[in-house]
């Protein structure tokens, strides 16, 4: 019997992705939406039974997850999502005895980071107290940053210049995973009933060395490393744009991307160990996949 599988932030990039993987496990699926918010045409066409929510209304949010084997979140957002929206979230699948829950914790490993290093990640450490204290079985799929980001959206690669920005040391091993890789691996913990409260995974673990020299195999031409300070300057440049923007609703200001890159290029949000085989394996798509379709 097909297992069903809430999936709240639906509407999001990730949230349709995990989606589509749910469905192809053979998945029952319930989206939540926000009044007015709609998926698309076609994962309806394909079977999603769409529930609009109001997630401050505890009745009806319960009412909307009963029945669930798991609910998946992927929603995004700043601290009024990630922590009050995501709490309501967890406390109405508490109420509606679903047995389990995948927080919206995808990224590096935010156990081991500095606390206070990184705002958004520091809304992932909160949150995980309010989940460990709930009487439901979390999994939490941590995945590196999303490769896909390495076509220009995360500037470390300098397209134009020829260059591949590093901190500290070029040598620093980084995890990478595509959105498409974590989707499909979240859709397989949500299935798993004795999945384990952390499952680490990457599609491909590179320095900046290594991404120069795979720019230089694909383009023909000669990519080099660029040192771009020590990881206490890329600290300072993180709170410092953080002291002079203003107010903003942005979840990615320039300075919090600094502030991902101290976590990556410092080693305290690396992998040391990965669960990539957990479900057999598996053809992951690496970063020169990912650079050489840009």
């Amino acid at each position: 019997m097909s297992q069903t599988i809430v999936v709240a932030g639906a509407t999001g990039d990730l949230g349709g992705r995990i989606i589509r993987s749910l469905l192809a496990e053979g998945a029952g699926v319930r989206a939540l939406v926000r009044p007015g918010k709609a998926i698309s045409g076609v994962l309806q066409e394909a079977g999603v039974s769409v529930v609009q929510v109001d997630y401050l209304d505890a009745s009806t949010l319960k009412d909307a997850l009963a029945g669930a084997d798991a609910v998946v979140s992927a929603l995004s957002g700043l601290a009024p999502v990630m922590l009050e929206t995501q709490t309501r979230l967890l406390m109405a699948a508490v109420a509606a005895g679903v047995p389990r829950f995948i927080p919206s914790d995808y990224a590096v490993d935010f156990t081991t980071i500095k606390e206070g290093s990184n705002r958004n990640l520091q809304w992932r450490r909160e949150f995980r107290k309010i989940v460990d204290a709930a009487p439901i079985r979390a999994t939490s799929v941590l995945s590196g940053a999303f490769a896909d980001m390495l076509t220009g959206v995360a500037p470390l690669i300098l397209f134009r210049q020829k260059r591949v920005l590093f901190w500290r040391d070029a040598d620093q091993p980084m995890a990478f995973t595509t959105m498409d890789d974590v989707a499909g691996y979240t859709a397989k913990a949500a299935l798993d009933p004795e999945a384990p409260r952390f499952l680490r995974i990457a599609g491909d673990t590179v320095s900046s060395r290594e991404l120069a020299a795979i720019m230089t195999d694909i383009s023909g031409t000669q990519y080099r490393t660029l040192y771009a300070g020590s990881i206490g300057s890329l600290r300072l440049m993180a709170r410092v744009g953080r002291m002079l923007a203003k107010p903003s609703t942005d979840l990615y200001p320039a300075w919090q991307g600094m502030q991902y890159f101290g976590n990556m290029f410092s080693g305290d949000g690396a992998f040391h160990t990965l669960d990539n085989d957990r479900y057999g394996s598996r053809q992951w798509t690496s970063a020169r996949e990912v650079l050489r379709a840009r």
